[in-house]
């Protein structure tokens, strides 16, 4: 049952660009204190730069850490604009429209901050540009070392910038008709912006085809992008046959489907604080955050089969220091509580909450069961990588220990003051909601009464 309020074009228009049009002040508080984190974690990123990797915690033979794993993390988040924009668009799920567009805005800003990490780990990101040089060029001259073009890591960049490169390009073509709606509403600067951006759309039938046609195309297109990304993160790791708990062939659907729940849930509570920072309530609806809550449930179930499967081969292998690294991970210290509260927060407490409607339609227990799901998603990548790192050396005298420094959790910090900064300016420069898709909704979700059935009024052949 649809539970739209009804509003003319007029105030569609008036009420979806009143966030670019407005002035309201806890906009600039929060943005500048978003500003103040990220100036704290450049600071803190120079004088890691100046004095070198040593101020972070990695040491032998834990050289990966809070760097790699927020690296995972974002990537995993960027997985919510395909899901929601594409598979559905392709799927025709109305409910999706709301959500649309701030997915693919995340899924941006997401990328974009995930590709700071591994420079900053680099600790000399200048060196980067000796690494992605001619392939006839060794990337470190001094020592004449070549790159392994056979590394997973050499094709992250390459599956990231492509994912990328289309996400953005997937945000534009379906930015264009609302970009001549605010070149139309606009005056100055802001005009003649949106009007270069949008291209001379003036709305006519062969304007609005070859956008659909485009739209489609893209999400078509960009579905293989989707399934890559990911499983070629998974293999940074399923490929490094030397360390224990790493080299298993389930690791790429597990990374993907992972990815989806984190990056599902993401969207889910960025689109309860539009609604209530920008008085969306007619437009981000509770009915929106039942169909998401019933989305999420398929996929923690599905993500949650993956994680047992990838446990269970852990064991099914009767491997000693395999059976070893899973009771490190469970029952070691301080590994055993981060383990058990990375299981809860991901699903044994979201998941049967969801079951109930009354959950699903609450904005409240949403926004506070998604932060958990990423709560818990974050310390998923996080047991991955340390504790089978710290097992790498047969000796454990010699395993050593990981304590992140300041200097790490300041970046970390950073990066998400990173990427709520870009969505909140984006939204001061464009509309987050799609409105020609608020628009078609209006027409496509009117019902009508037909005997004892509510039924929708427009029927679309296929």
């Amino acid at each position: 049952m649809q539970e739209r309020r009804e509003k003319t074009e007029s105030q569609i228009n008036t009420d979806l660009l009143s966030a670019m049009l407005d002035n309201h002040l806890w906009f600039w508080i929060v943005l500048a204190g978003l500003g103040l984190v990220i100036l704290a974690g450049a600071a803190a990123a120079g004088y890691m730069f100046d004095r070198g990797l040593g101020v972070t915690g990695l040491n032998r033979p834990v050289f990966w850490g809070f760097f790699i794993t927020n690296f995972v993390f974002w990537v995993g988040i960027s997985h919510a604009g395909v899901m929601l924009s594409a598979i559905l668009r392709l799927a025709q799920a109305e409910w999706r429209r709301p959500a649309t567009r701030a997915a693919e805005v995340l899924t941006i800003f997401s990328l974009a901050t995930a590709l700071i990490f591994p420079l900053l780990h680099t600790g000399r990101p200048w060196r980067v540009f000796y690494w992605v040089g001619l392939p006839i060029l060794p990337y470190d001259l001094s020592r004449g070392i070549f790159q392994n073009v056979r590394s997973a890591l050499l094709w992250d960049p390459s599956a990231i910038f492509t994912y990328l490169t289309s996400s953005t390009l997937f945000v534009f073509i379906a930015l264009v008709p609302d970009l001549a709606v605010a070149r139309d509403r606009t005056t100055g600067w802001r005009r003649a912006l949106y009007a270069t951006l949008a291209l001379g759309f003036r709305g006519n039938a062969r304007q609005w085809r070859l956008q659909a046609i485009a739209g489609i195309l893209l999400s078509a297109l960009i579905l293989p992008v989707f399934v890559s990304v990911h499983s070629i993160v998974s293999w940074d790791f399923a490929a490094a046959v030397s360390v224990e708990g790493w080299h298993q062939t389930i690791f790429a659907p597990y990374f993907v489907i992972g990815a989806v729940h984190s990056g599902v849930s993401g969207v889910v509570t960025a689109m309860i604080l539009m609604a209530w920072l920008f008085k969306w309530q007619d437009y981000i609806r509770p009915e929106h955050f039942d169909a998401l809550g019933r989305l999420l449930i398929v996929v923690a179930t599905a993500w949650f089969y993956f994680f047992f499967i990838e446990f269970s081969f852990g064991l099914f292998s009767q491997e000693p220091s395999e059976i070893a690294l899973r009771q490190t991970q469970v029952f070691g210290q301080p590994w055993g509580w981060m383990y058990l509260t990375f299981i809860m927060a991901s699903y044994f407490i979201p998941v049967p909450l969801w079951m109930f409607r009354r959950v699903r339609r609450s904005l409240v227990l949403m926004f506070w069961t998604t932060i958990l799901v990423n709560i818990g998603m974050w310390l998923e990548r996080f047991l991955i990588i340390v504790p089978s790192l710290m097992r790498k050396q047969g000796l454990t005298f010699v395993w050593g220990d990981y304590n992140p420094s300041p200097i790490e959790v300041l970046l970390v910090a950073a990066s998400f003051a990173v990427v709520l900064g870009g969505v909140l300016l984006f939204s001061k420069i464009f509309p987050l909601i799609p409105i020609y898709d608020a628009k078609e909704g209006k027409y496509i979700e009117a019902e009508i009464q037909v005997g004892r059935r509510t039924v929708p009024a427009v029927i679309r052949e296929e």
